[in-house]
């Protein structure tokens, strides 16, 4: 019986002031880089780290994620429709050229997000000469909790969920006009995210922030990405061209973060990886 799923039909914008109305993705979005802005002056504070080189890292994060996302989703999901000459301004405007529509920047994708916080991360080692190891291993602890809000968002919006299924907590997106049950694929990553998140934690509380330079940072991408890469297998296509491939897109883009954090996770036992605090003795 249906009455046994989850009938979902709530309203993405939480409310609105006259044209504007706030999503509860934009406020998800909000609250990731808040409280990991406060996770991380914590971990700053209690390893005597100037807050000053925290407040440029949070900027420099903040719009490496929102560029970084958006052209993921560009040039991986839709580049036929991007890299042409009628659309690839819409990469950038919020609005659809020919018929003059709002879009919002629809298509945001966290695999291009993930890219360039790394770029961003090697960016901010050149400038201001850090351990770039020691930053990663503590920054991922909050992206993944970052990542736990996002996906609650994608829940509020009614997108990204899975296939249909029979388990009693499957969600049927009545916004949509789905009319069997679907997997809350939104749920099982958000909260896989937070277990990552507390485990990560957990772990650099244990062990007073002492901790091996890039492994953290190794073990986080193996089990994201890899619950990434599991979880798609029960998510529906999300582009067009993905329909009748073994692996999705998203898989295909989890590869090769997860065979990165095997490499980090051995080259730290290795003892290959730099040891150090977060500013490099030869920094003026």
């Amino acid at each position: 019986m249906l009455l046994n799923f989850v009938h979902w039909n709530v309203d993405p914008v939480m409310f609105h002031l006259g044209s504007f109305g706030l999503r509860y993705y934009s406020l998800g979005f909000l609250f990731a880089f808040l409280l990991g802005y406060l996770v991380l002056n914590k971990m700053f504070a209690r390893e005597k780290v100037e807050i000053k080189y925290l407040d440029t890292l949070v900027v420099w994060v903040f719009l490496a994620v929102l560029i970084g996302a958006r052209l993921g989703h560009c040039f991986f999901y839709e580049p036929d429709y991007f890299c042409t000459a009628d659309h690839w301004p819409e990469i950038i405007l919020p609005f659809n050229l020919q018929t003059g529509q709002f879009t919002g920047y629809q298509g945001l994708a966290s695999h291009g997000a993930a890219i360039a916080i790394i770029l961003t991360i090697w960016l901010y080692y050149r400038k201001f000469k850090i351990n770039a190891w020691w930053l990663f291993d503590r920054l991922v602890i909050v992206v993944a909790l970052g990542g736990f809000f996002i996906r609650l968002g994608n829940l509020f919006n009614s997108e990204i969920y899975g296939v249909q299924t029979s388990l009693p907590w499957g969600f049927i997106y009545e916004r949509n006009g789905e009319v069997v049950p679907k997997h809350p694929t939104q749920l099982y990553e958000s909260f896989s995210y937070l277990i990552i998140f507390l485990v990560c934690l957990w772990t650099y509380r244990k062990k007073e922030g002492k901790l091996h330079n890039g492994r953290l940072f190794g073990y986080w991408l193996v089990a994201l990405f890899g619950v990434r890469f599991l979880i798609e297998f029960v998510k529906e296509e999300q582009v067009a061209f993905e329909q009748g491939m073994t692996l999705d897109m998203g898989q295909w883009l989890s590869i090769p973060f997860v065979i990165g954090g095997i490499v980090l996770v051995v080259l730290s036992h290795k003892g290959v990886l730099r040891e150090g605090t977060f500013i490099e003795k030869n920094m003026k």
